[in-house]
């Protein structure tokens, strides 16, 4: 089986039309692929886990559901995931585990699709319940062993003694999980749990590292303890040895998969004269006969053992550290290689902007061209306008109002154009001769009277000679085929315009009377209005009587 299967396919769908980054991530890092979760997956949701808005609960039981699945590749993957997450990712995640009740119930899984399903179904079985173990290990002493602070001034080197002798079984017990993994280089054949056997590879050198300092101080109060104390702390030191004896045993399979040499650590066990020392030291306190060993002895047995567990320390630690350096230059060289990308992303967009940087406003000799552009899709009206408000803004405050628009050729309107300022109160404008009617004569504009002219507003034209006719003569001019004028002629026609003024009916104010009337009282009758008949055209109107 390899690549991603239709199932994964329609499963990252889902997630991505409910918007569930975290779910889509989950499914991508645990896909059919038998290959380990790719580094770019598992990047992510170590950073969802350092983010305070991501919902630990619901990427922890998005990874319990997809342990819940037939495939064995799926779960071991999603094992695989869990304890990255539980290694490099935020603390709240590891605490979240070990606040749970139940954890990863696989003790009983079985893949019977086929052969291979059967092998790998063995070691989910022992994988999931080291994980098991790790998550109870933090719950009991509430913090990770492999994330401890080492050295002379560590947590399992400065503990006290009733502390030290409740935590050593704690951590023997995550220990003996770890080991029982029980894999042999023959059986790394696949790329999922040639991962998963690399974090176990990691995790057993920083386990047993902090299990080497909290022996080297249990050995270093053991001459002080009590007779329990002894007796516990030498069951414990016993339990040590043959740890040891199975760690070497598990880092000799990861030389043989391929892991470098030097990021192996050289374990180097306590004599056995220790062992002696401290049976002794307990018989004595319990009254048994013993042979005499002086306290020089046993201080010498002590140092060397101490010694010798303290060297083991060491290379434990310079195998961390270069394991630490090694992942820091890894991100140093991923943070250059970004930086290097962002530069040239950069470069080119500063590229493009000098090449495209010329525009309509340019400058020349340190000037600004404010030169307007040519609207395209303006009006020839839109552009005169504008030239004419140029004008405007350049004109003296004592200006002749503008000559209103004159009807051209189309059916439209020219547009109008300023007035120079003249000596006299008008303009010299041959309208006569735009229209056709006579030979060109100048002529005086005015500006206060116009007529209509066939729909159109035309000034009144006069001579420059001729003095301006009156307003109050202007009503008398009758043009035949004007409307105005035809109503005129028909009401002078009708007698109403004649000159004789007719009073048929008198408006007045009534009195005051009594509403109830009286015994004078008479009813009012109506006014009549007699028109005489007139003759228009011909034609006789009879008189109406309203």
């Amino acid at each position: 089986m390899s690549g991603q299967s239709i199932t994964d396919r329609i499963t990252a769908a889902q997630h991505s039309v409910t918007g569930s980054a975290v779910s889509k991530t989950v499914c991508k890092a645990t896909t059919h692929e038998i290959m380990g979760p790719k580094k770019k997956h598992l990047d992510y949701l170590i950073q969802c886990t350092n983010e305070m808005n991501v919902n630990i609960p619901q990427l922890a039981d998005t990874l319990f559901e997809r342990t819940t699945n037939s495939s064995w590749v799926v779960v071991f993957k999603s094992l695989i995931t869990t304890h990255h997450l539980m290694v490099y990712g935020n603390e709240r995640f590891i605490q979240y585990l070990a606040s749970r009740n139940t954890l990863f119930n696989l003790s009983n899984f079985l893949d019977k699709s086929g052969l291979q399903g059967y092998d790998m179904s063995t070691f989910i079985r022992r994988y999931s319940r080291y994980l098991n173990e790790k998550a109870v290990s933090y719950r009991q002493v509430a913090f990770d062993f492999t994330k401890v602070k080492r050295g002379a001034d560590g947590v399992m080197r400065t503990m006290s003694t009733e502390k030290l002798l409740k935590t050593m079984p704690i951590i023997q017990n995550q220990m003996d999980a770890l080991l029982d993994f029980n894999v042999n280089a023959n059986e790394l054949t696949n790329g999922v749990i040639n991962a998963a056997f690399m974090l176990l590879f990691k995790d057993a050198i920083r386990l047993f590292a902090a299990y080497n300092e909290g022996i080297i101080n249990l050995l270093e109060k053991y001459f002080d303890m009590k007779k329990n104390q002894c007796k516990e702390g030498l069951d414990i030191y016993k339990k040590f040895l043959t740890r040891m004896t199975r760690i070497s045993e598990f880092l000799k399979v990861a030389e043989q998969v391929g892991i470098d040499r030097g990021d192996i650590p050289d374990l180097s066990q306590a004599p056995s004269s220790l062992l002696d020392a401290l049976e002794q030291h307990l018989a004595s306190l319990e009254g048994k006969k013993i042979k005499d060993s002086t306290a020089a002895s046993r201080a010498t047995t002590l140092s060397n053992a101490v010694s010798s567990l303290a060297s083991t320390g060491l290379s434990l630690t310079r195998v961390d550290e270069r394991e630490k350096q090694a992942a820091l230059e890894e991100e140093q060289a991923r943070l250059k290689a970004l930086k290097e990308q962002r530069l040239k992303e950069l470069g080119k967009k500063t590229h493009n902007t000098s090449t495209t940087a010329s525009s309509p406003v340019s400058s020349l000799a340190g000037s600004i061209n404010t030169t307007a552009a040519i609207d395209m899709f303006s009006t020839p009206g839109s552009l005169n306008s504008s030239k004419m408000s140029n004008d405007l803004l350049d004109m003296q405050p004592t200006f002749q109002t503008a000559v209103p628009p004159v009807a051209g050729t189309w059916g439209g309107f020219t547009p109008s154009v300023a007035v120079q300022p003249q000596t006299s109160g008008g303009l010299n404008v041959d309208f006569d001769s735009v229209f056709g009617n006579r030979s060109p004569t100048n002529v005086n504009l005015d500006s206060t009277g116009f007529e209509d002219l066939d729909g159109l507003l035309k000034p009144t034209v006069t001579s420059q000679n001729q003095s301006l006719p009156s307003a109050k003569h202007l009503p008398n001019k009758l043009v035949s085929d004007d409307l105005d004028s035809s109503l005129a002629n028909l009401v002078g026609n009708l007698g109403i315009g004649n000159g004789t003024t007719k009073n048929d009916v008198h408006w007045s104010q009534p009195g005051e009377k009594k509403l109830t009337g009286g015994s004078n009282w008479q009813p009012k009758v109506a006014p009549t209005t007699t028109w005489n008949p007139a003759t228009l055209n011909g034609m006789h109107f009879p008189q109406y009587v309203s």
